[in-house]
């Protein structure tokens, strides 16, 4: 399993590839074995040279979850670093690197009880005022967004756009992680405004190795 930091290190320690690649359960319905066709497409996303991959399933059952991610876990290997969306249980489960956590979710430090100091915990981020709190938590990286309207999320909350990106990054020391109707087109304009990584969901789901090559070769 990758070593990452400890909470208690210095934050900026902490290099994330510039692509946080986000595969999302519910792209993938239908009958029969629904954690082989997540595991083909995370593993058309590795080929292709990603290297920090979450896995989100906002409607399954933890048995599902658990299912997928181990699949996961099997067909990657240890040289992928592998993030769990909510769950801090189903991180430990599934011999993940670390756990995403929503404003609803576990605090950072309650989700560091759970999977202790040597695996990532990730925050999300909608306001400039959460940015600050999360700042000063042991969480080891700030996700911020929506940065631009997003069709992936229910109820989104009001896009920052780059100024906020910009602003955020003023309140931390911790990597930034951008999320929100990011693309191809606009993702380098992500990372000039502060991001350290842009989180992908849609612009990965159409023949994923090409949209992997072609984002690391924005993105450099």
């Amino acid at each position: 399993m990758s070593e990452v930091p400890s909470p208690l290190e210095d934050p900026r320690k902490l290099r994330l590839p510039s692509l946080y690649a986000i595969v999302d359960s519910a792209f993938f319905p239908g009958q029969g074995d629904r954690a082989s066709r997540v595991a083909d497409f995370a593993a058309e996303l590795v080929g292709a040279g990603a290297s920090l991959l979450q896995y989100r399933n906002k409607g399954g059952s933890a048995r599902q979850m658990l299912s997928e991610a181990r699949e996961l876990r099997r067909r990657l290997g240890l040289g992928v670093r592998l993030i769990m969306n909510d769950r801090a249980d189903l991180c430990l489960a599934a011999g993940f690197d670390g756990v995403h956590l929503g404003q609803e979710d576990l605090s950072p430090e309650g989700g560091r009880l759970v999977v202790g100091s040597k695996l990532l915990v990730g925050i999300s981020t909608h306001t400039l005022d959460q940015v600050r709190a999360a700042a000063r938590t042991s969480a080891n990286y700030i996700a911020v967004g929506p940065v631009f309207p997003s069709t992936t999320k229910l109820g989104p909350d009001p896009p920052l756009g780059l100024d906020g990106v910009r602003a955020a990054r003023t309140l931390t020391d911790k990597p930034l992680v951008a999320i929100g109707g990011i693309n191809r087109a606009n993702c380098l304009s992500v990372i000039k405004a502060g991001a350290n990584s842009v989180a992908v969901i849609s612009d990965l789901l159409q023949d994923p190795g090409k949209s992997v090559a072609q984002f690391r070769s924005v993105l450099g």
